[in-house]
């Protein structure tokens, strides 16, 4: 285990990889920082410049963005009371409050060092876990991974709350688009049209560059020019919130444990972590009429659990291969563009890569509270980027990510092809996470049926004879199942 640290922090510790993770960082920051973009966004767009760096240093780089992106999305909140990005949701209900009140240094510092308190310690619980459950994991068979991956889908799709059937439809949408191309097993061409550019099928970049980043753009201009939002705001500098942070010790460890286990679980992440936390802290406290007006009770509980989140969606994508968020499905594919086969083996086959994520986290979380400690007096200059300006200039870089991607036209016409499809998700409302994780899932799943089914002489009854898979299967029938008969029982109430 030191050896294998000591080889992560010497690749780290070099100058190239050391910008990277720098830049990272402070990019990271200021995406998660305004409205409409977030981290995801950036990790998107620099996603095919990582295929010419080594597996090492893309994970530090997207890593760098990932903790970056997740702890800046407070300083909207914050600041304008438009969360930068879902994960800091909750934190606008009192946050902007104390703006309002004139006294935005007290929240901003108090989610500075929340945003630690939860990385890091989360950090080391994945490292401490990963081990533990990849080395049950690599006694699963391919029956197991089908339904974890059934499961980890069902599990996505339940959450839609009052769209469980428009869940259900994003998800068959994103493995259809993943059955573009050669079938795994046994390479039968399937709905290329007789191109040889779509054999290979879709591509991760010119799906991630259209479905999300050019969808994402093209809507949020369509809302309009955001640019005067937080234009007269003044932040003075940082002040350490040691008293805040002592009379929240019990909340800090109840939102820590909330945003640690809600990241393990597939699809969940951040964006749900942070408001359970907040509901939580609200239920528990003993001064619950001041929430929503200024308590920091309120903004301390969400930003801890959603950073601990990440150290939680961390553990299902190194132990099981399966991404613990629509982020870990990012890092997901520009590991499999690296040729890193990820899954239970990749803490033996790849310990480099894999110390090499604990690192660059635990790195990215120490120069994050030291860049928003130092660099607080500027939070509002971040807001204050004319969009008109902004948008046109990530379009550009879109296109050239796709064209760099596979250094040909076809990848071009296929990302602005994947923003129609964005598009018609949103005006049509379907919900994007189950779309991804499907489509970066869809191979592991067909792959594993498929070896399932030729393994086995009983065919489809092999999946309910094994006990681990029969368990999962059935839980994953549930989680669709009763949803929807509590609907149709609600239903039939209100008819009553």
């Amino acid at each position: 285990m030191l050896q294998y640290f000591a080889e992560a922090m010497t690749s780290l510790l070099t100058p190239g990889c050391l910008a990277l993770v720098f830049a990272g960082i402070m990019l990271g920051v200021v995406f998660g920082a305004i409205p409409g973009l977030g981290g995801g966004l950036l990790t998107v767009l620099v996603l095919p410049m990582t295929y010419k760096m080594g597996p090492v240093i893309a994970i530090a780089f997207l890593c760098a963005i990932y903790v970056g992106g997740t702890s800046g999305s407070f300083i909207g909140s914050v600041l304008m009371g438009i969360p930068g990005d879902v994960a800091s949701i909750s934190t606008c209900f009192d946050g902007y409050q104390f703006t309002k009140k004139g006294d935005p240094v007290r929240a901003l510092s108090a989610c500075t060092v929340a945003n630690f308190i939860g990385t890091v310690p989360a950090m080391i619980v994945a490292m401490i876990a990963c081990p533990v459950i990849a080395s049950i994991a690599v006694k699963l068979g391919p029956w197991e991974f089908f339904a974890l991956g059934m499961c980890a889908l069902a599990m996505i799709v339940s959450l839609s709350k009052g769209k469980l059937f428009k869940g259900l439809m994003s998800t068959g949408l994103g493995i259809l688009i993943k059955c573009i191309g050669m079938a795994p097993v046994c390479g039968t061409s399937r709905f290329t049209f007789g191109s040889y550019y779509l054999s290979g099928g879709v591509s991760l970049s010119c799906m991630m560059l259209g479905v999300f980043a050019t969808a994402t753009v093209l809507v949020e201009y369509a809302r309009g020019d955001k640019a005067t939002l937080g234009s007269n705001i003044k932040v003075s500098r940082f002040r350490w919130p040691g008293k805040d942070l002592l009379n929240n010790v019990g909340n800090i460890i109840r939102s820590w444990v909330i945003g640690l286990v809600i990241g393990f679980l597939p699809g969940m992440g951040s964006g749900l972590s942070n408001v359970v936390a907040y509901a939580q802290a609200k239920s528990s406290s003993k001064h619950a009429d001041e929430f929503g007006k200024g308590c920091i009770d309120g903004v301390i509980a969400p930003e801890v659990a959603n950073n601990a989140s990440v150290g939680g969606a961390l553990i299902p994508f190194i132990a099981l291969g399966i991404p613990g968020d629509g982020s870990t499905a990012l890092l997901l594919g520009a590991l499999t563009v690296q040729g890193v086969v990820t899954g239970p083996l990749m803490i033996r086959n790849y310990p480099a890569v894999v110390y090499m994520i604990y690192l660059a986290c635990i790195f990215s979380a120490i120069c994050v509270l030291i860049f928003e400690m130092i660099g607080m007096p500027i939070f509002p200059a971040m807001l204050k980027i004319p969009y008109h300006f902004l948008y046109p200039c990530i379009l550009l870089l879109i296109l050239v990510g796709a064209y760099t991607s596979s250094s040909n036209m076809f990848s071009v016409v296929c990302c602005i092809g994947m923003g129609f499809v964005g598009l018609f998700m949103s005006w049509a409302d379907l919900p994007t996470t189950p779309f991804m994780l499907s489509f970066v899932l869809g191979e592991l799943l067909e792959t594993n049926m498929r070896r399932a089914l030729s393994y086995s002489a009983n065919g489809w009854v092999s999946f309910l004879t094994r006990p681990v898979s029969c368990v999962l299967l059935v839980i994953a029938f549930l989680m669709i199942v009763v949803p929807i008969v509590r609907m149709i029982f609600a239903a039939m109430k209100n008819t009553d």
